[in-house]
Parts: structure tokens; C-alpha cells; sequence
């Protein structure tokens, strides 16, 4: 249920429960049965049931609310402290790499093919970021391999994270 639609429910309520008081109040004056006001006694019993039931889930649901939007704002916090920490870390990592292609005499295009394959791209992705063929990124791929000593991509990036994934000691 919407809040809206709570609030709707809640006042239709409330006015219920009035209107059931009020007619307790004049049926009690004229002497009405005994079974009548207790009818509508029990009436008037829901509608402040129902009315004090919806009221609590509302302020419940607030407060939950609340403790997840107060989460959500640390969640972020931190994401955006790890994300400024390791931005130094990473930048660091892709200038010591693109060292190591300076190292392995390739040309610009086959650098910016070698971050992409360290990222994870396939041959496919990788011609359609740099606006070439798949073919054209399958050579330079090989070349890079070549220049490098290396036998594929797995070794390309063992190369480069080997000494950074290190296991924990137990």
C-alpha cells in the first residue's frame, strides 16, 4: 500500500471510529440495548484497531526507510573513499605496464590493444572499440604476443598480476 493510500485508509479510520463514539454516546442516552452498544462498541474497537495497526506499519516502514537510506549513504561513502584510494594504486599499475610495453617495442595501436585484452575484452569487442576489424585486432594481438615472448592472453596477464595476487599467508 502506497502512503497515500495509508493515510486515506487511516483517516477513513479515524472517522469511523468518531462517528461509532458519538452514536455510543446518544445511544446510551436513550436507552438502546445492551447487545446494540456492543455491536458497535466492537465496531469502533476495529476501526481504532485497524487505525493504530497501519499507523505503526507506517512509522515502522519510515523507519526502516531511514536506516536503509542512512546505509546506502555509508555504502556510497566508502565506495567513493576505496574508489579515490585505489585510483592512485591503479594509475600507478597502468603506468608501470605501459612502461613494460614501451619495454616490448609496440606500437600505439598494439598498446591500447594490449590494456584491452588485460581488461578482458575479446578480439570481437576490442574491433569494435577501436573501430577496426576483427581481424586487425587478431594480428595485433599476435604481434603483441610475439614482441612479448608471451603464448597468449592468459600468460600476457600473468605476466602483469602474477606478483600482485599474491595468497594470503595462513
Amino acid at each position: 500500500m502506497i502512503k497515500q493510500e495509508r493515510w486515506i485508509v487511516a483517516t477513513t479510520l479515524a472517522v469511523i471510529f468518531a462517528m461509532v463514539g458519538i452514536d455510543l454516546l446518544n445511544d446510551s442516552g436513550e436507552g438502546v440495548a445492551i447487545w446494540h452498544v456492543l455491536v458497535e462498541g466492537s465496531a469502533g474497537l476495529a476501526a481504532l484497531f485497524g487505525l493504530f495497526y497501519l499507523l505503526r506499519g507506517a512509522f515502522a516502514l519510515q523507519h526502516r526507510l531511514a536506516e536503509e537510506q542512512q546505509n546506502s549513504w555509508v555504502l556510497k561513502r566508502d565506495a567513493e573513499q576505496w574508489r579515490a584510494e585505489s585510483r592512485k594504486y591503479v594509475e600507478g599499475l597502468s603506468k608501470v605496464i605501459d612502461q613494460q610495453l614501451d619495454k616490448w617495442g609496440l606500437t600505439v595501436a598494439e598498446k591500447e590493444v594490449a590494456f584491452l585484452l588485460l581488461k578482458g575484452l575479446g578480439l570481437k569487442e576490442i574491433a569494435e572499440v577501436r573501430k577496426t576489424t576483427e581481424k586487425t585486432a587478431r594480428v595485433q594481438s599476435t604481434a603483441i604476443y610475439a614482441k612479448a615472448k608471451l603464448s597468449g592472453r592468459s600468460e600476457l596477464a600473468a605476466f602483469f598480476l602474477e606478483d600482485l595476487l599474491v595468497p594470503a599467508s595462513h
